[in-house]
């Protein structure tokens, strides 16, 4: 029984894979028919997609295609136009070559006959060259026989009475132009110096750096000395100055060549002294405040001065070096001052000649900015400010200008003849600058020496504070011809021997004296 039952088991499990096996194959039938239809009908669209894509890409290659032909045609027809034109151009050319290739000829054999007429020409001059050297050697002999001298002698003879003659109508001449230049130029020229004098309204009282500092007591004294002299050894380390404790009462004295780094000291000793703590530290503390302070001062003064004459444009490195000229003496003279000074009267005397006032002011403002550094490079200080100028890019007429006022380098225009004349008005007003009394005598005599070297002097004398000479010359030696020219060459000779400020005026004076005698 239970034999049958699992053989009932298996024959069912067998039907059963059967028909499962078989409704399988029924489905995998269906699916693979319905595939196939679905890939037929892709392929057939993929097809008719690809028709309508291959015609689409022939119809833009057709269109392509004609555009650019169209546009290689038309490049076509520009270039040949091109060509038609530059070979219509390059025919005239080769025309005009030709042209003037037969004028070039033509001028050749004109030439090459000109040429050959000039040759003959010149054989005929030599040869009467030669003729009138030989009649000029026979003439020459015939006046030696009759004059008994030779050529030579007669040359130097010649040559003697035309140096004369030359000389006296030299002369002559200088004193008649000298003359009529005075009569013309001497009125407008007091003119224009008189309104720059009575417009500029400047201080009559001279500066002076001050170099020694007052202390409220001897006592002080010690303490800026310091135990063993430290602090006095470490201001003129800080500041670079010599200071100078001698037995002078209530006062120390500051010696250095360079004036900025002297006020330095002035201002940083007054304030250690008004503080009363002085020590190496305090000291190195004070110097680098005060060194600032001056540097400011420095740029303020140079920014007005600027101002002051309306100057505009000067460059920040050119101002600072301008500033230091406030703590720069000539004479006495404030620099600074003086500066402005002459650009004032540069200015004025330009606006009354018609030039160019701004140039005029920045030339005399600039013309003595080289004594800001002339302690510390070699040269005078007109070349010196005239490289300062060119370094900081300016105008090559106010470089010129710097360079000439005092004659370093030969003026060039009416603004460097302006900057001499303002220069010397500034210096030599009263009151402008000072000179010690040995070195003012001294000029006094070498003054009068110079002039009694001359022949013909009788006496000369250096009067007006050495402003002028006058030199009296012997009327029998000395003709009026010859008066002006000594005055001439003393007047050169004061210039190139002698150190002054302004000018010096030689006079000479010739008079015939008669005396006669009444006897009983």
């Amino acid at each position: 029984m239970i034999v049958k039952i699992m053989a009932t088991g298996i024959v069912s499990l067998l039907v059963g894979a059967a028909l499962t096996f078989v409704l399988k194959g029924r489905v995998d039938n269906r699916r693979a028919e319905e595939a196939e239809e679905e890939a037929e009908k892709i392929i057939r669209d993929a097809g008719v997609r690809a028709e309508n894509l291959l015609m689409e890409a022939n119809v833009e290659a057709k269109d392509r295609l004609i555009k650019m032909k169209s546009e290689f045609d038309a490049e076509t027809n520009e270039t040949r136009v091109e060509l038609k034109g530059l070979d219509k151009r390059l025919n005239q050319k080769t025309e005009k070559i030709d042209r003037r290739q037969d004028q070039i000829e033509r001028v050749e054999n004109d030439l090459a006959q000109r040429g050959k007429e000039l040759r003959a020409e010149s054989d005929q001059l030599l040869a009467r060259r030669g003729d009138c050297d030989a009649l000029i050697a026979e003439q020459k002999m015939q006046l030696e026989k009759i004059s008994g001298m030779t050529s030579e002698e007669a040359k130097g003879l010649l040559l003697s009475a035309m140096e004369n003659d030359a000389r006296h109508d030299g002369a002559k001449l200088i004193k008649r132009v000298t003359t009529e230049a005075k009569e013309s130029a001497d009125k407008e020229a007091k003119k224009i110096i008189a309104t720059a004098i009575q417009r500029y309204a400047g201080d009559f009282v001279a500066e002076r750096t001050v170099s020694v500092v007052p202390l409220p007591n001897d006592e002080m004294k010690g303490r800026i000395i310091g135990r063993e002299g430290r602090n006095i050894r470490a201001l003129e380390a800080a500041t670079g100055i010599d200071l100078i404790i001698d037995d002078t009462p209530e006062a120390v004295i500051l010696s250095g060549f360079n004036p900025v780094r002297r006020e330095v000291a002035r201002l940083s000793l007054t304030k250690l002294i008004n503080d009363g703590r002085i020590h190496p530290a305090r000291i190195e503390e004070v110097v680098k405040t005060v060194e600032k302070e001056v540097d400011q001062t420095i740029r303020e003064a140079g920014d007005q001065a600027a101002f002051d004459l309306g100057v505009h444009g000067i460059c920040n490195d050119l101002i600072a070096v301008l500033g230091r000229l406030k703590f720069r003496t000539s004479y006495a003279q404030n620099v600074l001052q003086h500066s402005v000074e002459v650009g004032f009267l540069c200015g004025v005397m330009a606006a009354e000649l018609g030039l160019d006032v701004k140039l005029a002011k920045r030339m005399g403002l600039l013309h003595d900015i080289g004594k800001a550094v002339d302690h510390e490079v070699e040269g005078p200080h007109a070349v010196i400010g005239a490289n300062l100028a060119k370094k900081y890019g300016e105008n090559p007429k106010i470089v010129q200008g710097i360079a000439a006022h005092h004659e370093d380098v030969p003026p060039e225009s009416v603004y460097d003849l302006l900057v001499q004349a303002a220069d010397s008005l500034s210096g030599a007003r009263p009151g402008a600058r000072k000179e010690l009394l040995e070195n003012y005598v001294k000029r006094l005599d070498d003054l009068e020496k110079i002039a009694n070297a001359y022949k013909g002097v009788s006496n000369s004398y250096a009067i007006q504070a050495g402003r002028e000479l006058r030199v009296i010359v012997e009327g029998d030696v000395v003709r009026d011809e010859d008066a002006v020219v000594m005055s001439r060459d003393i007047a050169k000779q004061i210039e190139e021997t002698l150190t002054f400020p302004g000018q010096i005026r030689v006079t000479v004076i010739r008079e015939t004296r008669a005396v006669g005698y009444a006897n009983k």
